[in-house]
Order: structure tokens, then C-alpha cells, then sequence
């Protein structure tokens, strides 16, 4: 969520903050602001809504003469969406321009004691206590300004910070929130997100927790917490800046739909050498599950929904206790866990505050740790013992689609990986589905074609319901959890999903004429028990539309009202191929409805605030 962008150097800056802004668009925001350090002093202008109102005041940056500054896309947290509470905000003495990500969760006490010195504030927001907070320490040396305020400071922050008496000067400062620094020729750049400098340069620099970066046009200089000077790595990113534009698509959420089966492939492919997975570029030897007497699997959202099908799969065919936890409950559940549990920690950005959160309580209580992450060099990397990347490439749309099957796939391989090394699924076995695995893009492009211009239509069908209910057993369970949350996210339409067995237990009163319900049966073991559950629901005027494998030995048209298919594929793989035509279906519902697909309302793609 949030969005910040900094630069300095021999060009105007404002056309090249705006530029940046643009790239991170899809964070989610509800304003947007800039601030330029000149010699003349600090010059903010600030405009509510989309960044094109922001582009309009400034004239696409061209009215704002600077060659430094600071820019920002804020998501409401402590205060209205508005102008005044949009970032950056200034000091008092309009010497200090700040614009921050995260919270500030003792705000409050700083802010009354600014107050009782004499401070007037302008805004709501708990940003507006950073830049006065700077004002007071401040002697006539910025970084040490920064740096005693920060350590007053509790809770998330990453920080850009622009200062009339050093105009062409840049600090940036992190706490679990995330922030990159980088530097190109004569040109020296912060930003939450490396997409939003890609466009300049692709070796960067990520900050670690109470680290501050001093940026000038011709050099980054770092230091810890205390002030001492700190030398860091620089990364590069592989992948091209191509990558996170539309290429063609009306949306990006459609554009990395159809991306998946590439996606699987980069995911998949290059960990299956001779037959077996290899997953050394995770350091993941041959003894690695062999002493894991319990796995916990923490993670948010779609990264949670991939984790609970991975507890299905790791229970069954690896027979290792797993739970899957929401990372946001974790810390407070008093979990069990020590030295022989595996804590595999789940995200898509590798930032996500919560997850991160229950990482290091995970670490804390003895755990060894394991990242699926699709960002490197992100914050939760850095802090497992191990990582295992899905190769997603850049996952604009709010709504992930993309990195959670490549989560899927990845999880998939870990698990063959343990059931190998434990010795609990015979190996004729594991082959067969590994090699069905390795055939799995060329699987998931069938799907694509086949099932399109089906849920298309069936959303012209179907976009005006005010509820839609999904049901499923097992791993169809978890797809279908996965299905209600895309639909809800970028369609807003009410959706939930049931275990199929729960309906009888109250649920099924829901159920009146003409509701939807969207019953996802790939799993063909659990086929028969699902044809009751949806008879249940047509007896009571429900509408169903079937999800499941083309083999089906019912006729499924005589179970439910429409029926799609996927192709044949080993019933652990079905979570793969079953969100291709619910993804679909969500994105399709959505645009009929005239949603803002990819930015949908009062969401953000990576979430750094708990």
C-alpha cells in the first residue's frame, strides 16, 4: 500500500517523480503529492484521487522547476482521503517535507507533546508528527535529525525526506516497510518498489530495518541506527521493465492470467533435472524434511488460500502434521513450536507486514524457516533461513492471479521434495505426477483456450447477482476459497465459500431462487459426495454451474445447470488448473460490471501496515 518515489540529479525532477508514481499506481492509493527541493526552498502540491489530477495541476511535472524531490501515493490509514491529508507533508518552518508509508502507533503521545511545544497541525494523519519531529531535533545536520527522530518513532515506516537547507539531498529511512535505494549516472533514486525505477537502472540496494540512506546526484551513502556508515550489496533485477506493462491487454489482471502457463513453466521447469525435483537453488538438501516432525504454513489472502491446499498435500503424500495459519493470528494463538517444526512463510511481495510479523515469532520460538516469496532481496527473504522463488516476474493487478498458481507449483515440488526424502508416496507414483507436473503449461494453456470465451459469456449471465456461493471438498475447498476471494475483490460482489459438508449445518438456508452457486469438483474421489451436496442446493432453487474434470464419471449435466471443464490432470494438480476459469470468470463479472479492475476500491497489492 503506498506508494514513494524519490530522486536527485542533473534533470528536472517532478516529470521523472511523476513517472515513478505512474509504475506504482497498482499499490492502490487514494492521492497522490510531490515535493521539490530547490534552491528557492520546498515547493508541495498535493491533489486528491487518481495521479492524473496530480499530472493536471503540474502539468505533467513541467510547472515545478527542481532537480530533487520527493514523491508519494497515499492509502488512507489515520485520516480522510483528501488534500490536506495527502502526502508529503511539511514541518511547520517549511524546512522538512516528509512522505511515509506505514503507521506511526504512538503518534498520539508524540503529537501531544509537539503540541505542547507549539506545533500546529495541519493534517490528520500520523505522517504530518514525522516532519515536525525532525523540525525539533534538528541543529543544522539533517541526518542526525533523522536519525533521533526515528529512534522516538514506534511502529512501520519507510521514509523520503527533503530538507530546504540541503536542496539537493535525499534521505530515505526503513522499518518494516519496505524501500530500495539505487543510483545511476549522475542520478540517485528511493522507491518503495523497484518498478518504479526500472526505467534507469536495475542495480539497486535494499535497505534492511533502522537503516538510512543519504542520496546526492553522485553517490548512496548508508548507516545503521546509531549513525555508523554501513556498506550494502547491490542487486540486480533480471527481469525487463516490459514486464510490468499491459502489452496489449485491457487489464494487467487479464494480461497475467493468460501469463500463467510461462509462469509455471519458469516455476517448474529448470527444479526437474533427471527425473526428480532439484531444489538446490533453495538450499534444500536431501535430508531436509527428513527430522520435520510438524509443518506451519503462515500467510494472508491468496498466499493463505495456496498454503491450505499445500497442508492437504503435504499431509497426504508427505504424512507430515501441517497447519495452515492466517500470519495475522499467529502470534497471538500461543502456537506450538519448536526446533523440529518448519515454518513455510508464504508471499507474494515478500513485505507483507502481518506475514512478516509471524515470521520472526516463528524464528523466535525456535522454528526453522522456509520463504515461497516472488520478490528478491524482499524483506522476508532476507530474514529466512531458506527461500524458494516462484519466478512469477511482476505482479501488477491487485488481484493475484499469477503468483498464486506459481505458488501452487512451487508448493507442489516441495512436496514431492518431502514425500521423496521421507519416502512415504512410492516412486512410481511421485514420477507419474511430476511428469504430469512438467506437462502442466502446455495444461494450463489448453484450460485457457478451452474455458475463455465459456466464462465470458457465463458472466453476462451472471454479473448482476448480489450473492454467489462457492462450494467444494478438500483441495476443490481451497480453490473454491481462493475463487470467492477474486470475485469479491475486484467485482464486489458479496461471495463466500462453504466446505461442501458444512451446508447442511445452517449455510444451505442461504440458498433461495435463482442464487448462484458455483460448485468446484475437480477432485474425482470426491465427486459422488459432491453431487448430493449440489443436489441439495437445486432442490432449494439454487443455480449451479460445475467445475470439474472432463473424465467425470457422472454426467454432470444431469447434476448441475452448467458445467465447465478442465482438462485431465492427476487430482493433486486440479487447484492449478481449476483457478483458470474461476480467475476468469471474476475478471469477466467485473468488467461487465465497469470495475476498476486492476485498482479495485479500498485495496492495496502489498500490505506493510498490520
Amino acid at each position: 500500500m503506498c506508494g514513494i518515489v524519490g530522486y536527485t540529479g542533473g534533470n528536472q525532477a517532478a516529470p521523472i517523480l511523476l513517472y515513478g508514481l505512474s509504475r506504482l499506481e497498482y499499490r492502490g492509493y487514494d492521492s497522490a503529492g510531490l515535493c521539490i527541493s530547490s534552491d528557492a526552498g520546498l515547493t508541495t502540491v498535493k491533489a486528491r484521487g487518481k495521479l492524473a489530477n496530480l499530472q493536471e495541476l503540474t502539468s505533467q511535472g513541467t510547472a515545478l522547476p527542481g532537480v530533487c524531490g520527493i514523491g508519494h501515493t497515499r492509502w488512507a490509514t489515520q485520516g480522510d482521503p483528501n488534500d490536506v491529508n495527502a502526502h508529503p507533508h511539511e514541518s511547520a518552518s517549511g524546512k522538512f517535507a516528509v512522505v511515509h508509508n506505514g503507521i506511526i502507533e504512538n503518534f498520539r503521545k508524540l503529537k501531544a507533546f509537539l503540541t505542547a511545544q507549539g506545533v500546529k497541525f495541519a493534517s490528520d494523519t500520523d505522517s504530518e508528527t514525522i516532519a515536525h519531529l525532525i523540525d525539533f531535533y534538528y541543529k543544522g545536520n539533517l541526518l542526525e535529525a533523522v536519525r533521533e527522530a526515528t529512534q522516538v518513532l514506534e511502529g512501520s515506516y519507510a521514509l523520503g525526506i527533503v530538507s530546504a537547507d540541503d536542496p539537493g539531498t535525499i534521505i530515505g529511512v526503513r522499518m518494516c516497510s519496505p524501500l530500495i535505494a539505487a543510483i545511476a549516472d549522475g542520478e540517485a533514486f528511493i522507491a518503495s518498489d523497484v518498478t518504479a525505477v526500472l526505467k534507469y537502472t536495475r542495480d539497486v540496494y535494499y535497505l534492511d530495518d533502522g537503516e538510512i540512506a543519504v542520496l546526492s546526484p553522485n553517490s548512496v551513502k548508508f548507516y545503521d541506527a546509531y549513525g555508523e556508515p554501513v556498506v550494502k550489496p547491490m542487486a540486480h533485477i533480471d527481469w525487463d521493465a516490459d514486464a510490468a506493462q499491459k502489452g496489449g491487454y485491457a487489464h494487467f489482471m487479464l494480461k497475467e492470467i493468460y501469463e500463467q502457463p510461462k509462469v509455471c513453466a519458469d516455476t517448474v521447469l529448470a527444479r526437474i533435472k533427471g527425473g526428480a525435483v532439484d531444489l538446490t537453488d533453495a538450499d534444500i538438501g536431501a535430508d531436509y524434511f527428513k527430522d520435520v516432525e510438524k509443518i506451519v504454513i503462515l500467510a494472508c489472502g491468496t498466499a493463505y488460500h495456496s498454503g491450505i491446499a499445500a497442508k492437504y498435500w503435504l499431509e497426504r503424500y508427505a504424512r507430515i502434521p501441517t497447519e495452515a495459519i492466517l500470519a495475522s493470528e499467529f502470534r497471538y494463538a500461543h502456537p506450538i513450536v519448536d526446533d523440529k517444526t518448519l515454518a513455510i512463510v508464504i508471499s507474494q511481495s515478500g513485505e507483507t507486514a502481518d506475514t512478516y510479523a509471524a515470521l520472526g515469532e516463528a524464528k523466535r520460538l525456535g522454528a526453522r524457516t522456509l520463504a515461497v516469496v516472488n520478490v528478491r532481496g524482499s524483506t522476508i527473504t532476507r530474514s529466512s533461513d531458506r527461500t524458494l522463488y516462484i519466478n512469477a516476474g511482476p505482479e501488477i493487478a491487485v488481484a493475484s492471479t499469477k503468483a498464486y498458481t506459481a505458488q501452487l507449483a512451487a508448493l507442489a515440488l516441495l512436496t514431492l521434495t518431502a514425500a521423496d526424502q521421507r519416502g512415504t508416496l512410492e516412486r512410481e507414483s511421485n514420477a507419474a505426477i511430476l511428469a504430469e507436473l512438467q506437462r502442466m503449461p502446455e495444461t494450463m494453456q489448453k484450460t485457457l483456450d478451452a474455458t475463455a470465451e465459456t466464462m465470458q459469456y457465463l458472466a453476462t449471465l451472471y454479473f448482476n447477482q448480489s450473492s454467489i456461493f462457492y462450494i467444494g471438498r478438500n483441495l476443490d475447498y481451497a480453490a473454491s476459497l481462493e475463487a470467492s476471494l477474486k470475485l469479491k475483490e475486484i467485482s464486489y460482489i458479496h461471495a463466500e465459500t462453504y466446505a461442501a459438508g458444512e451446508l447442511k449445518h445452517g449455510t444451505i438456508s442461504l440458498i433461495e431462487e435463482g442464487t448462484l452457486v458455483i460448485a468446484v469438483a475437480a477432485h474425482m474421489a470426491l465427486f459422488d459426495k459432491l453431487e448430493s451436496n449440489i443436489a441439495e442446493v437445486k432442490a432449494r432453487g439454487g443455480d449451479v454451474l460445475c467445475i470439474t474434470q472432463e473424465r467425470c464419471r457422472a454426467d454432470p449435466e444431469q447434476v448441475a445447470n452448467r458445467v465447465v471443464a478442465i482438462p485431465d490432470v492427476h487430482e493433486m494438480l486440479t487447484p492449478l488448473l481449476s483457478a483458470i476459469p474461476l480467475q476468469l470468470f471474476a475478471y469477466y463479472v467485473a468488467l461487465a460490471k465497469g470495475c476498476d479492475i486492476d485498482q479495485p476500491r479500498n485495496l492495496a497489492k502489498t500490505v506493510t501496515v498490520e
